[in-house]
């Protein structure tokens, strides 16, 4: 199904996008859709940064997958670490960037063996004197089981970092659970 005709979303995404946008949430739990959303209702030219790398066949149909649903309405960017630079170079007048997602950004640059608190510092200070619509998605890792292995420590850990530095760096955070968006920060009325 094309997202920008889902109606499987409460429609309580409707604003007049302007700022910088977090959406936290768990796998599966609603949180790209209503990113998506977000940047359809704002009708603003629709950017979308892909940070996927393609590791394998199951990776390669979910990207189609999200490609298709999608629809042919996004101008698409794939980049797995220039995060920054990218994001520098899509802000422009009339134009909505959604950024899918900061976890595999994430495990993009530790896995490079990139700086990764160096690299989320830089991100947080762009976005705190960002003044263009940009929706970032992010996946809330701390909530469930401790990870088995010291890399999945190191990950958890690295992601609660960077989850808490954008949030303080943006006017606007949402979490999405069960499909149900909760603003945690901002937007106490129509614009975000």
């Amino acid at each position: 199904m094309d997202r920008e005709h889902s109606t499987t979303m409460p429609h309580s995404s409707s604003c007049n996008l302007t700022a910088p946008v977090l959406v936290l949430g768990g796998a599966r739990s609603g949180k790209s859709n209503f990113a998506e959303r977000l940047i359809v209702d704002s009708a603003l030219r629709r950017v979308y940064v892909a940070t996927a790398t393609i590791s394998d066949d199951e990776m390669a149909e979910r990207i189609a997958h999200h490609r298709h649903s999608r629809g042919p309405n996004w101008h698409t960017v794939e980049e797995p670490l220039a995060l920054v630079e990218t994001l520098k170079r899509e802000a422009q007048p009339g134009s909505a960037i959604l950024v899918d997602c900061l976890t595999l950004w994430l495990t993009n640059v530790m896995l490079s063996g990139g700086d990764v608190d160096a690299q989320s510092a830089a991100l947080a200070d762009h976005l705190r004197t960002a003044r263009h619509p940009i929706v970032l998605v992010s996946n809330e890792v701390g909530m469930g089981l401790v990870p088995e292995t010291p890399l999945g420590r190191a990950f958890r850990d690295a992601q609660g970092r960077l989850n808490q530095m954008v949030a303080a760096a943006v006017p606007h955070v949402a979490f999405v659970a069960a499909g149900l968006p909760l603003w945690l920060k901002g937007r106490t009325g129509a614009g975000a």
